[in-house]
């Protein structure tokens, strides 16, 4: 199967299905880390890529992919680009054959022509260019000489692509020169394609392994030549996002960093995930088995949820009692913002209420607008510790408040060391807070030695959450005006711009 380039987006579907069904998968060392989260919890992953300078032997892959068929497992031998583009997928599709082993292949994008499409450079083009090859820098080095007709090669192909070709440059210039391709043709080396640590070098036969030095591209990259390349100061896209190559830093929890993520990748960032908050349960199983019960018999007028987590958290309880939705019969539902109406609804309930703004004080104004009667009971599920302003809100209407605590956004027991490392060595570019909890967390998580903090830029999901960031001592730089995730990023990418 082929993955695709770098950027897992780019595996086909029936690549994406075949590898979430996937007993076993044996993977390259340039499959994206994202595909194989992709992969059943109990699926065996098991590396056998190749770095440069280094070689695995492939009979040991071959009488792998045999062994664990032979097992009875469903197998995935997972290639970056395509298996058939000097993936040597061939052979290995040859070494099941032989075995009597029945096998698939699904093509993938090969990085021949999706990397320099990334860079803004199309391998074909009205006028400059009709033909193109791909060609590799590491042929079969038991061949007793080249099998590359270079003399044809040089001048009968418009656009020229050669893959794993960074060490061998000078030699594939030479030989290019040599053979009649003049030397001020326009040449590009691109490093990561697809990623966003894509680097492009760009000039001519002439130049180029000077510049490449110069910058210290090394593997793996790709190498084009031809008439093409000037089309990248037209054509490049890529590389021109705001946020491109700028290493963000994501506070969330990890099942919420997903999300952040995917909209700070399409933005061309990296996203760096260093979660500050740990969801623990902290509820008084009698204080809710009773809000529960009253829930049921319709005591409350309104149920209010303030984050995603309590709605989740809350609805585990519902399910543990064999209740759903129809709990809520009787009773409206407010959300805090979008994001937790969104949750709501994937719980099959449409929120009645959703503020302009999305603070506690916002939530507890619109309630009181909608005409709440003295006396009456609401209900407001939430985190250990929260903000007092939605209940004290409520209670000055003259209402009812049944403050019920789920869980506690609690500092987490362990962190990813490359994260921390990142930060503390200054490597960090942006740091971003969705909430008070991952501020103080933080903090918590570097012992207080928040001068680690003081060079990236600042972003913070609203003005709740940058007050506590000063509070603290921080320079808040971004404070996104509408309070969501997709809202921090377009605040974000506004200032970078």
């Amino acid at each position: 199967m082929g993955a695709g380039p770098a950027d897992p987006g780019l595996i086909t579907v029936a690549g994406l299905q075949q590898l979430k069904e996937a007993d076993v998968i044996v993977y390259d060392r340039l499959v994206n880390d994202a595909l194989l989260k992709e992969a059943r919890p109990d699926a065996e992953l098991i590396f056998v890529g190749k770095i440069a300078g280094e070689s695995h032997d492939q009979e040991a892959i071959n009488r792998l992919l045999i062994q664990k068929a032979r097992e009875g497992k469903q197998v995935v031998r997972l290639k970056g680009g395509d298996p058939f583009v000097f993936g040597r997928g061939g052979e290995e599709a040859t070494a099941l054959r032989e075995a009597g082993i029945l096998f698939d292949v699904v093509p993938g994008v090969t990085s021949a022509v999706a990397v320099p499409a990334y860079a803004g450079i199309p391998v074909t083009h009205r006028g400059l260019a009709s033909t193109f090859a791909v060609i590799t820098s590491h042929e079969d080095p038991e061949k007793p000489e080249s099998s590359i007709d270079w003399a044809r090669l040089a001048t009968a192909v418009d656009t020229l692509v050669f893959l794993m070709g960074t060490k061998t440059l000078p030699e594939i210039i030479e030989k290019l020169v040599v053979n009649g391709r003049v030397l001020d043709t326009p040449v590009a080396v691109i490093r990561w394609g697809t990623t966003p640590e894509q680097r492009t070098v760009t000039g001519t036969l002439g130049d180029i392994a000077a510049r490449v030095e110069e910058a210290e591209i090394t593997p793996p990259a790709i190498t084009v030549v031809g008439k093409v390349v000037r089309l990248r100061e037209k054509l490049s896209w890529f590389e021109d996002r705001p946020l491109f190559g700028k290493r963000v830093l994501i506070t969330r929890t990890r099942r919420q960093a997903s999300a952040l993520a995917r909209l700070l990748a399409a933005e061309g960032a990296i996203p760096i995930e260093l979660p500050a908050i740990e969801i623990e349960p902290a509820a008084d199983p009698a204080a809710v088995s009773a809000a529960i019960e009253a829930l049921r018999a319709g005591r409350y007028a309104w149920a209010v949820f303030t984050s995603a987590n309590a709605v989740e958290l809350w609805f585990e309880h519902l399910r543990e009692r064999r209740l759903d939705a129809r709990a809520f019969a009787a009773t409206k539902v407010a959300a805090i913002g979008p994001a937790t109406a969104e949750v709501v609804i994937m719980r099959g309930i449409v929120a009645d209420l959703v503020p302009a703004e999305y603070i506690a004080e916002a939530v507890a104004e619109a309630l009181r607008e909608v005409s709440l009667k003295s006396g009456e009971r609401i209900l407001v599920p939430r985190a250990e510790s929260a903000r007092r302003e939605l209940v004290e809100g409520l209670r000055s209407a003259g209402v009812e408040v049944d403050e019920v605590t789920l869980y506690r956004a609690a500092v987490p027991q362990t962190a990813p060391k490359e994260a921390l490392s990142l930060l503390r060595d200054g490597a960090i570019d942006i740091v971003t807070f969705t909430s008070s909890s991952t501020v103080r967390n933080l903090a918590a998580m570097l012992n207080g030695h928040i001068e680690a903090l003081r060079r990236p830029l600042v972003a913070c999901i609203g003005p709740i959450t940058a007050k506590t960031a000063e509070e603290l001592g921080l320079r808040v730089d971004v404070v996104a005006s509408q309070y969501t995730a997709e809202g921090l990023v377009r605040a974000i990418e506004e200032h970078a711009r």
